[in-house]
């Protein structure tokens, strides 16, 4: 009996030590997170490895049949997975590949990053009920991968750092809440003023359309009310029309924070500071900030024939690059200082290269009448946590976003007063920091000279490195589909 006893204990000895790593590595986790609802899964645990009351590997007894085993163990195969893939993109890492070319050319179409979610702190997540590897939509069911209940408040856990001036950072598209289904590459508050100006304006309405109707009638020196009773008018016509349309725009749905489309760009404006954008150039507080080498702008180029397709190779041009491109065509184009030189150069290929006027159609804040150009552009105040900002109908229109839609306040404008939660006030201080977010191919970018201010609860992570990246002009066996020299390159080093 005493040896029985003995050998029970024996058998116990490495399940304890088990147990006793396993329960630290789960606590430590659970401080980091600063959730201790999580105890409520201690029993299962010590069940595990000590009581095993549960017989979780049920189907590996020998009067299970083979069948039965052979479909279990794959299931509880697939689950495990499943399980540490959700919490490792949850936490600690998450995959993205570049989509298009508004970064280019410091990462390129096709690169695919390792981005780390311990560099600006992990997010709790807000939809934590989800399919992993997914983002908002599972494939082939094309249905949502996520419910919508529960949904948790903004929570971030300590990061090894913030998010500093001119890192690149991965985030959740701002402006992404709404979605029309079948346009989710459009902005769709923008494609409302747009289709909506079309619309009052007296023609056809379609997305692509420049802004040259019924806004032209917009003058500097009309009152607020006027201003806005206009912008709703634009807006409530191009929010008609689409929900009209469900067999070109789709469905249109609302998305949580953690749901939107993940978006990469470069910070290029922090919490607290004033920028502005003069002849390209980005100033904060007055001082002009540091341009990235590979910055691009955009020229129109005359050809004299077909840029060649090794000097395409060697000045890293893509077929996206050279939109309209046929001999003896003038091409909207953008270069970098070296393409542009290298270009210059070359008089035999290209005749002339000056630099093109960009369409800069309602730009953010939409609902204001304003001069300012991607090129000239602000000045504004990024807001930070804690501060307080003096509001006035004149520079309200680019702090209602933040406040009615980032914060949850219910803001009202009525005679002439602003009233937020009820209260008339003059003064806001903000609960959330602030990012200004902009792409290095300066003149194609969707970026917050569009859609705003990026906040904090956005704010995803940080890309690390390259592990893959494909040129998506070339083909698997010609020998440039795969971009060998950019593997294991880290972003901080990409020029």
């Amino acid at each position: 009996m005493t040896e029985n006893k003995q050998q029970n204990k024996q058998d116990k000895k490495p399940a304890w030590i088990s147990f006793g790593i396993t329960t630290v590595l789960y606590l430590a986790f659970l401080y980091w997170v600063g959730s201790w609802w999580g105890l409520l899964v201690m029993p299962l645990i010590y069940d595990l490895y000590i009581s095993r009351k549960i017989n979780w590997s049920w189907w590996r007894e020998p009067e299970v049949g083979p069948a039965t085993r052979f479909v279990m163990s794959w299931v509880d195969a697939i689950v495990f997975a499943l399980v540490a893939i959700y919490f490792l993109n949850q936490f600690f890492f998450q995959n993205f590949v570049i989509p298009s070319s508004s970064l280019e050319k410091t990462l390129l179409t096709g690169d695919y990053l390792l981005v780390s979610k311990l560099s600006y702190g992990p997010r709790i997540p807000q939809t934590p009920l989800t399919m992993p590897l997914t983002q908002h939509t599972l494939p082939i069911l094309n249905c949502r991968s996520y419910l919508e209940w529960p949904q948790w408040e903004y929570r971030r856990v300590k990061g090894l750092g913030d998010v500093q001036l001119n890192d690149i950072v991965v985030f959740n598209y701002p402006a992404g809440d709404t979605v029309a289904l079948n346009q989710q590459n459009q902005d769709y508050y923008r494609m409302a003023y747009q289709l909506g100006d079309q619309m009052l304006g007296g023609q056809p309405a379609t997305p692509d359309a420049e802004p040259t109707l019924a806004s032209a009638s917009l003058r500097p020196n009309m009152s607020y009310d006027e201003q806005q009773n206009f912008f709703r008018k634009l807006y409530a016509a191009g929010t008609s029309y689409m929900r009209s349309q469900p067999e070109q725009f789709g469905e249109v749905v609302s998305r949580p924070t953690d749901r939107r489309e993940n978006y990469v760009k470069r910070c290029v404006g922090l919490p607290g500071q004033t920028l502005q954008i003069r002849n390209n150039v980005v100033y904060l507080n007055g001082k002009p900030n540091r341009e990235p080498e590979n910055v691009q702008y955009a020229y129109e180029v005359t050809f004299k024939q077909d840029l060649p397709e090794d000097l395409k190779l060697e000045l890293g041009i893509t077929d996206e690059d050279l939109y309209t491109s046929r001999n003896g065509q003038t091409v909207w184009m953008p270069l970098t200082r070296v393409a542009k030189q290298a270009l210059q150069r070359r008089p035999d290929i290209v005749s002339s290269i000056r630099p093109a006027q960009p369409a800069a159609d309602w730009l953010y804040p939409q609902n204001m009448v304003k001069s300012w150009t991607t090129a000239n552009y602000g000045p504004v105040w990024i807001p930070k946590k804690g501060a307080t900002l003096q509001l006035t109908l004149a520079n309200l229109p680019i702090y209602e976003r933040p406040i009615r839609v980032y914060e949850g306040n219910d803001l009202q404008v009525r005679g002439g007063k602003i009233f937020i939660n009820g209260k008339q006030t003059d003064k806001y201080t903000f609960r959330l920091n602030y990012y200004w977010m902009m792409g290095d191919n300066r003149d194609n970018s969707a970026d917050s000279r569009f859609w705003g201010f990026v906040p904090e609860d956005h704010i995803v992570g940080k890309p690390l490195f390259v592990w893959l990246s494909l040129d998506g002009d070339y083909g698997w066996f010609s020998g440039h589909h795969v971009r060998w020299n950019r593997f294991f390159k880290r972003v901080w080093d990409i020029k």
